[in-house]
């Protein structure tokens, strides 16, 4: 077992406090995070993965290349990175090599869809459509059964799109989010798309354990007190990080592009006294320190020769 899938077991239980769930966009940006205090993260298939490939998250981005970039970002922070699994990649066993993967990567947990894989679209998308409920139970546990081989404490988590999709209802929403806790045994269940604050209340009044919301139809995000009041300790927010480093670099190449090198000229005057993180390698990471101590390790004098022309040796 590992202390990730520990740690994120015990924040998605933890009671009192809101635990905000936020996409790292990459791993040095991870580090940023970390630095100011992010707890978890999350690697969404269009946000994340999406960034690196420039690919949409219409069902083409796949296992391999969500598994990497995930597995990169969750190595380079000490705190758990979950991944977005989409529709588990193909039936039951590919759901368990899904779970097996991330687990060998190093990664804390996993979200799959309830949506077919034929028609794998991003949340808020016209034309949603649901798997039949003993498909996506099936789904869900081939997913708990694995973890449970492997690491008990691995997160497994139903993402529920039945409120919007075509061939569903919120009665039905509530009848697989019940399910999907109860007859497969996922840790945390989460509603993709709440049309009021008193649907959330109705959802999470029928779910025992670990419950999320997405914005979905609601005119905006919920304050953390709000999420309290609701008796949800998680807050769903992947996308802040975002649009918020999308906001910062229009600013920048718009000033850049119209004045040149004045454009970093203000913003470093901007930043005096106001120091950023810079997220490189840690010492006592697989760094620039570790090189050096491994080459004079393993080199003779002769090849250390090198380090007396820049007065490091």
């Amino acid at each position: 077992m590992s202390a990730k899938t520990e740690r994120l077991q015990h924040l998605i239980h933890r009671q009192g406090k809101v635990l905000p769930v936020l996409h790292p966009p990459t791993a040095a940006l991870a580090r940023v995070m970390e630095a100011e205090g992010c707890e978890v993260g999350f690697v969404g298939t269009g946000g994340v993965v999406g960034g690196y490939t420039g690919m949409a998250d219409v069902g083409t981005i796949g296992l391999s290349e969500c598994v990497q970039v995930a597995g990169w970002i969750a190595g380079s922070v000490e705190f758990p990175v979950m991944m977005d699994g989409d529709t588990g990649h193909g039936g039951i066993m590919a759901v368990r090599r899904m779970v097996r993967d991330c687990i060998q990567a190093g990664i804390a947990g996993v979200r799959i869809d309830d949506q077919p894989i034929e028609g794998k679209r991003k949340t808020q998308s016209a034309g949603l459509e649901v798997v039949p409920m003993e498909q996506a139970l099936a789904r869900y546990r081939a997913a708990v059964d694995m973890k449970n081989e492997l690491d008990p404490n691995f997160v497994i988590m139903a993402q529920c799109y039945a409120r919007d999709a075509s061939n569903s209802s919120f009665d039905d929403t509530l009848a697989r989010l019940r399910a999907y806790r109860e007859v497969a045994g996922v840790d945390w269940v989460q509603l993709e798309s709440p049309h009021s604050k008193d649907e959330i209340r109705t959802a999470r009044a029928v779910v025992d354990g670990p419950f999320s919301f997405m914005k979905g139809k609601l005119p905006g995000y919920l304050s953390f007190e709000e999420h309290l009041e609701l008796g949800c300790t998680i807050a769903w927010l992947p996308r802040l990080a975002h649009h918020v480093i999308w906001a910062a670099m229009s600013d920048f190449m718009r000033d850049f592009g119209k004045n040149g090198m004045a454009a970093w000229d203000r913003f470093a005057e901007s930043r005096a006294g106001r120091p950023y993180h810079h997220p490189e390698v840690p010492p006592d990471g697989e760094g620039l320190e570790k090189q050096q101590e491994l080459e004079r390790l393993y080199f003779s004098p002769e090849m250390l020769k090198k380090y007396q022309s820049n007065g490091t040796a």
